[in-house]
């Protein structure tokens, strides 16, 4: 039997504790731990931690056979005891900032130490402009620099460094000289961001004070030194720690219900976008195995056992971070086209960042489309340089500016700039309209030759409704703005009566943002297109609501999605729960509109678009290479126009003609959307009575060694 305990989704840290226990490292602490769950009738754990808990957890799990022994002999259990507890079950979920474990993408917590960091690094770039200054940030790390790399990686910094990866001798010269050339180039500011374990190849400890009292000696920098410290744990979870613990948590009971006395004791992980479940041990062993690694300066492989996640992160840090001299780049006379389509989203312009230093890394020459379509047959085109993208990474909205014109109507005139500007390959970056207009030019190429060159798109829309990708660009900058709202709207009842509160996000057709926004968001419903309901529904969820409150809940959280129902309108819903409501709470309704669309774009969204955006730029740079005869880009096949998108495990690339079927062209959905899974979770957690679909659970797998990928497939190591 499992017992449920629902907490609130918006509170950090842990509300039922978590401490460094000294005596659970001794057999006595353990025996006396093997009591007190005998006594509960417990046999099932879930054990939320880093390798340190989980490591323990697993020796426990192993003793446990003789621990009832010794409880037995002390007569403090009988052997009836013994025989119906003869088997502890372990499941292992990582909580740790630094996600330092070995195994998964992502660790619980990780998102959110970077939502902090960001935050620091936005307001001190502001100041930093202000008074011309460098700044040197220290984050947490001591053996992980993942904090710091993709903070870096996030906001453009100018330097970073981790343990991982020593710099090589020599480096403060070369550090003090590219952060002089920056500021030759008319920058006002420099960030440099240290990992408090960050040393050098000799294993002296590079600290920020260190950094600091370089730069000032060197080059006469004004310079600060800030270190963020325990503010990295603190504060609200983010949308993405509070999905990836609502789904790795579910992942683990039914991985619990799942095991048998043979099955060894696993760890839940995350791995692209799917959760798997992988043997325990074998995570704890290669992540001892960085660390001695790193002891035996073996960088290269310390790297490697960190994962592809973390070595692609790093090679794409020095890939966008290091602008290569004149004679060091690839002699390449393509030209290539990057635009934004649709509306806007945040990730845009770190995605455009990308692509523009990654195409000016592999000698290409890079173009910048102004206002999508429409200012592409208007001639809106201009060669974009190195430094012209410098600082575009943490800003919202899109600085190319973007419109959701198609360029069906206007493909003669596409061709002539095409033809002018000898564009030899395109990158789009948008939602549907995006997708649309790729496959509208893709028909064009059978009357324009000027088509005929390679076109990927990158995803990029709040809505999350672009069918061949489970994530697009901006949905978690939306998605964060949608629970930090709904965490504030909650909290202005605090104190007060009984309150719920209706809330209405965007999306069009697709459920998104409602469904995942109100599993973040610990909501009572969410009400979407894609799941049809009926008066009967709503009035089944108004009594639901109202047996809640009678009892100690106090607010109430309803989300409908903009286009769920003709008929039953926000204001609709607004005025049912008023009136089936009155006597036991009263309602407010909220239309939260283009909020979601501003605001500075998320760790997540930066980093997710810098990302695949750079992918993308590889992939183009490999199929010109591949099409180019007779003096020419000629591509006309299918596989030479396509859509690049996380599916499950992977970014893959998709000819967009292969994702027809797979839309919902009249209501611009894709016909199959992963997160309609997570739903019923959402009622489960609203403690409604309801099934859970675990057909899509994981299966327990091995960890897979880091191979590096093959040289002649320049996109496999992205």
């Amino acid at each position: 039997m499992f017992n449920v305990c629902v907490m609130p989704p918006c509170q950090g840290g842990t509300v039922i504790g978590s401490a460094r226990c000294k005596e659970f490292r001794s057999h006595e602490g353990r025996l006396k731990a093997a009591h007190n769950l005998v006594q509960r009738g417990i046999t099932n754990l879930c054990v939320i931690g880093g390798d340190g808990s989980l490591t323990g957890a697993n020796l426990f799990r192993e003793e446990w056979s003789g621990l009832l022994e010794e409880l037995v002999q002390q007569g403090l259990i009988d052997e009836d005891a013994v025989q119906k507890y003869s088997a502890l079950h372990i499941v292992g979920m990582v909580g740790s900032i630094d996600n330092d474990f070995c195994g998964t993408d992502m660790t619980i917590g990780t998102d959110s130490a970077l939502h902090r960091i960001i935050e620091v690094v936005d307001a001190i770039m502001t100041t930093a402009q202000s008074h011309q200054r460098t700044f040197v940030l220290e984050v947490m790390g001591r053996h992980c620099g993942y904090l710091a790399l993709v903070s870096a990686l996030a906001c453009g910094a100018d330097w970073v460094l981790i343990p991982e990866m020593p710099p090589e001798d020599g480096w403060e010269e070369k550090m003090c000289q590219k952060l002089s050339a920056t500021r030759s180039r008319g920058s006002r500011l420099n960030i440099i961001i240290v990992a408090e374990g960050a040393i050098d190849r000799h294993g002296k400890a590079i600290t920020g004070s260190v950094v600091k009292d370089l730069v000032v000696r060197c080059l006469g920098f004004d310079t600060r030194v800030t270190i963020l410290g325990h503010v990295q744990r603190g504060g609200t979870p983010s949308a993405f720690d509070r999905i990836l613990a609502s789904r790795m948590g579910v992942e683990a009971v039914i991985a619990l219900l799942e095991t048998t006395a043979n099955t060894p004791a696993c760890v839940v992980s995350l791995c692209g976008n799917q959760a798997v479940r992988l043997p325990l041990m074998e995570c704890v062993q290669m992540t001892q195995e960085v660390q001695k690694a790193m002891d035996e300066k073996k960088f290269e492989e310390a790297v490697k056992l960190r994962g592809r996640s973390f070595e692609n992160n790093l090679k794409t840090y020095k890939l966008l971070a290091h602008r290569k001299l004149e004679s060091e780049l690839p002699h390449s006379n393509f030209n290539i086209a990057v635009l934004n389509v649709g509306a806007p989203a945040a990730g845009m312009n770190a995605a455009v960042r990308s692509a523009v230093r990654v195409g000016i890394s592999e000698g290409h020459k890079m173009f910048a489309v102004n206002d999508g379509f429409e200012g592409f047959y208007k001639g809106q085109i201009k060669e974009i340089k190195w430094a012209d993208v410098g600082g575009w990474t943490g800003q919202g909205g899109s600085l190319l500016g973007t419109k959701r014109t198609l360029p069906a109507k206007y493909v003669e005139k596409i061709a002539e700039q095409m033809r002018a500007h000898n564009i030899n390959a395109l990158l789009v970056i948008g939602g549907f309209e995006a997708y649309l207009g790729l496959m509208e030019l893709l028909e064009a190429r059978g009357k324009y030759d000027e088509f005929c060159v390679p076109m990927v798109m990158v995803p990029a829309t709040v809505s999350n409704n672009v069918p061949g990708s489970d994530l697009s660009i901006g949905a978690d900058t939306a998605l964060n703005a949608i629970t930090d709202t709904c965490d504030r709207i909650k909290q202005s009842a605090s104190g007060t009566k009984r309150r719920v509160f209706i809330i209405e996000t965007m999306g069009g057709y697709c459920g998104y943002l409602a469904s995942v926004g109100g599993l973040a968001a610990g909501a009572d419903a969410a009400y979407i297109y894609e799941e049809p309901f009926d008066i009967r529904d709503l009035q089944s969820n108004v009594e639901h609501l109202t047996e809640k409150m009678k009892g100690a809940i106090q607010r109430g959280l309803v989300l409908r999605n903009e286009n769920s129902n003709e008929n039953y309108t926000t204001d609709f819903i607004y005025q049912l729960y008023s009136e089936e409501g009155r006597g036991v709470f009263d309602c407010r309704k909220n239309v939260l509109g283009h909020m979601q669309q501003g605001g500075a774009p998320s760790p997540f969204d930066r980093n997710f678009g810098t990302k695949i955006s750079a992918k993308a730029m590889l992939w183009l740079t490999k199929k010109m290479n591949e099409t180019f005869r007779q003096g020419r880009v000629f591509a006309n096949t299918e596989d030479t126009c396509c859509l690049l998108g996380m599916r499950r495990r992977a970014l893959v690339f998709q000819p967009v003609v292969q994702l027809k079927d797979e839309t919902d062209f009249v209501h611009r959905i894709p016909k199959e959307q992963w997160w309609l899974k997570l739903r019923p979770l959402m009622k489960i957690l609203a403690k409604y009575k309801t099934s859970y679909d675990v057909s899509d659970s994981g299966q327990l797998e091995h960890v897979v060694r880091n191979i590096r990928p093959k040289e002649s497939d320049p996109s496999g190591a992205m």
